[in-house]
């Protein structure tokens, strides 16, 4: 039984369990196969978020694939409906590969509807978005998740890759801020 944690000053109590992950990551990681097998796409997995989803799901594979790591930054300075996301080591060619974009957790749904239309221009055979955690009632932009780990309550969450503050991303299990 997992027990609540303290970080910073916001205590969180279990959410989902390392081994529900785990067991969560192998089916995507089946399914994955199933749906690349002959294509060897790329997995573009956004940093910091998403390195430990991204490795998990990408050693869960059973097909020939590459794996690249970006960063997102946004202009500091602009209207919240301005923000021009950079896409930091985004070096790979996206031309006519199948690109599947690994995020920690689609909420608003904001950087991905800018990460894709920047995707797109690289005229990609196609493109997906496997997300760790999705949080359907935050959603504000159109994103189709073709490959979503958990739906989740619109609460913060640290653990597997989450953190607060730079603090609880290295928790193998999920954890969901509480009141006490």
């Amino acid at each position: 039984m997992m027990d609540r944690i303290l970080l910073h000053d916001k205590v969180f109590a279990p959410y989902i369990s390392a081994d529900a992950i785990t067991d969560r990551i192998a089916v995507l990681g089946r399914q994955i196969s199933i749906d690349y097998e002959g294509r060897d796409p790329l997995f573009l997995a956004i940093l910091n978020g998403s390195f430990i989803f991204a490795a998990d799901l990408f050693r869960a594979i059973t097909i020939p694939a590459e794996i690249s790591f970006i960063k997102l930054a946004s202009y500091k300075g602009t209207s919240s409906s301005g923000n021009i996301i950079t896409a930091i080591g985004m070096d790979e060619e996206l031309d006519e590969r199948h690109v599947v974009i690994v995020e920690d957790i689609v909420d608003t749904g904001k950087t991905m509807h800018e990460l894709l239309q920047l995707v797109h221009r690289q005229h990609p055979a196609s493109v997906s978005v496997a997300s760790f955690l999705t949080k359907p009632s935050a959603l504000m932009y159109p994103i189709a998740v073709q490959y979503t780990g958990f739906i989740c309550e619109d609460k913060f969450l640290v653990g597997y890759g989450l953190d607060y503050d730079k603090l609880g991303r290295g928790l193998p299990a999920l954890y969901i801020e509480t009141d006490q």
